[in-house]
């Protein structure tokens, strides 16, 4: 038993479990607007299982297509798909099975997300060799974790409105921008190992300017979702409190880039809680 419980904390450690919160929230607040309210039992707990398992599967892949180059960096030579608490096939198997429950449970949530749950899996999948040939990979994670607020509008309604794209734009400049600051880090990695990247390429300054300019692009496509979907006083506090949130990343990180942990991890894994508290507020005294 106590060889089991191990495993699987190699297993969360591999994914990084905990990092679901970054997308999980911009599912649920689609699924509160596009739902006028609560949407059921049912597909709250699908919603949830299909989020984790199709972020399994895009991290698993990850790590087994990068284990060549995870073990040469020091900060990710300790992950367990590079120092042999779990072997290749391990994580290959462990990949395998989370796509699949992920294609059964959009299966139980309707037909269209059903259909789309393949294309789904092989964008978050092609993420993972964009920094082999193009500096664009940051666009595509955006585009990655973008894809969550679409699956959550699609779950309840079958189709997506205008409001819904406005919401996963943000969010894919919302995790661009904190990619490319996260991405700092490596910056001379990435250049002795030819690996492509903004900041490798461009260098910190221009990093720096360029996730700025994602950022505010973030807040003001969200200011559209909130009008556009014509929500009220609670969501453009929402917009508000993740546009000083971001200003509050930036500062942190310009300050001092030991403190990217922080910036990456907390600030921006309370953005997504308090976001959707707005709009569940906004939408009980609407």
């Amino acid at each position: 038993m106590q060889k089991f419980i191990l495993k699987l904390k190699d297993f969360n450690e591999l994914v990084m479990f905990q990092h679901s919160i970054f997308s999980l929230p911009f599912i649920l607040i689609a699924m509160v607007v596009a739902a006028d309210g609560w949407f059921g039992f049912k597909l709250f707990i699908l919603s949830i299982l299909a989020a984790l398992t199709a972020r399994n599967a895009a991290m698993g892949f990850n790590r087994w297509l990068d284990r060549d180059i995870d073990e040469k960096n020091p900060r990710t030579a300790s992950r367990p798909s590079v120092d042999g608490r779990l072997d290749s096939s391990s994580v290959a198997i462990f990949t395998a099975i989370n796509a699949l429950v992920f294609i059964l449970v959009t299966y139980m949530v309707n037909d269209t997300a059903f259909y789309l749950s393949i294309p789904v899996l092989a964008v978050l999948a092609s993420y993972s060799y964009f920094k082999r040939f193009s500096s664009l990979a940051h666009i595509v994670l955006g585009v990655s974790l973008a894809l969550a607020p679409l699956a959550g509008v699609i779950a309840v309604l079958e189709y997506t409105p205008a409001w819904a794209y406005m919401l996963s734009i943000g969010v894919l400049f919302w995790v661009a921008g904190f990619d490319l600051l996260y991405s700092l880090q490596d910056i001379e990695f990435d250049k002795k190992n030819a690996l492509h990247s903004i900041p490798s390429e461009f260098g910190a300054k221009a990093t720096m300017f360029i996730s700025a300019i994602f950022h505010v692009n973030a807040v003001l496509f969200w200011g559209f979702f909130v009008i556009v979907a014509d929500l009220g006083f609670f969501a453009f506090a929402a917009v508000a409190f993740a546009a000083g949130m971001l200003f509050y990343e930036h500062t942190i990180v310009r300050k001092d880039f030991t403190q990217i942990d922080k910036a990456f991890f907390t600030v921006n894994g309370y953005l997504g809680i308090v976001f959707l508290i707005f709009i569940i507020l906004d939408k009980i005294f609407s």
